[in-house]
């Protein structure tokens, strides 16, 4: 995990265009949109990022997957107060070369049929706990392929998600596109990331008028952690700069996207 979020940093990914004629299109007469994302079902955003999110007036995309019993009241109750919640599979199966797993469940154990089964079986608990029909999804550690097979064009065709986060692409498929929502792409952070970094990324969205998608995992905590501080730095800067940025989850994001080709 900690390899691919290196190299999605390294080419400056994670930012999505849009033409010069349609840069001021976004709500509220914003420069650009930025979509908060965090991975994982991590009890470090359940106790520092949605407390944090709502103080600021932010509502933020968690992609669920090996979700705790105990934690769903908590992500029922974030769900309510707005803050979109995702699919990230069950078991969150990633290449084998990543980290070590147990065997059964990583990438090259399943087919893409298997994988979107998996999808659809996550869909129902996300529609147990927030009572929607439509999710978003991203791909366990950036990878979109199952027993060596990209499954996302099969995705697609399933109607089973409303876009996939995470897809590594290169900076030429950034410049001035118009977003796919089979690919979006996102941009993942060092455990030493400042608030005055995150923060650069944002403004980047707003000087080229696309979206800024952030991917976090741990915050105040967990692994691939960013700091309580700069979370907090990040969120102080996006709310005192309304003109610039619109913020919103990564749903309503792709959605006026889509409304607005």
């Amino acid at each position: 995990m900690k390899a691919l979020l290196a190299i999605a940093m390294g080419l400056g990914l994670g930012m999505f265009g849009v033409s010069a004629a349609d840069a001021t299109q976004w709500p509220n007469g914003a420069k650009a949109a930025v979509a908060l994302t965090y991975d994982d079902a991590l009890a470090s955003q359940l106790d520092n990022a949605i407390p944090a999110l709502d103080a600021a007036g932010f509502k933020g995309s968690f992609f669920l997957s090996n979700v705790k019993a105990a934690d769903i009241p908590r992500w029922r109750a974030a769900a309510a107060e707005g803050h979109e919640l995702a699919n990230h599979t069950i078991f969150h199966a990633c290449p084998a070369a990543n980290y070590p797993a147990d065997p059964r469940y990583v990438a090259e154990a399943y087919t893409p049929a298997s994988l979107l089964e998996e999808i659809k079986q996550q869909n129902v608990l996300l529609a147990a706990i927030d009572g929607k029909a439509r999710h978003g999804f991203a791909t366990p550690c950036g990878s979109s392929k199952a027993g060596g097979v990209d499954y996302l064009e099969m995705l697609r065709e399933s109607g089973l998600v409303t876009y996939a986060r995470g897809v590594v692409t290169t900076p030429a498929d950034l410049s001035g596109a118009k977003i796919d929502p089979m690919h979006v792409p996102a941009r993942g952070f060092p455990d030493d990331v400042t608030g005055a970094q995150l923060i650069d990324f944002a403004k980047s969205a707003a000087a080229g008028g696309g979206v800024a998608v952030f991917l976090f995992h741990g915050v105040g905590g967990d692994y691939l952690q960013v700091s309580n501080p700069a979370h907090r730095e990040l969120l102080a800067w996006l709310k005192a700069n309304p003109k610039e940025v619109w913020v919103a989850p990564l749903q309503d994001v792709t959605d006026w996207a889509a409304a607005h080709p």
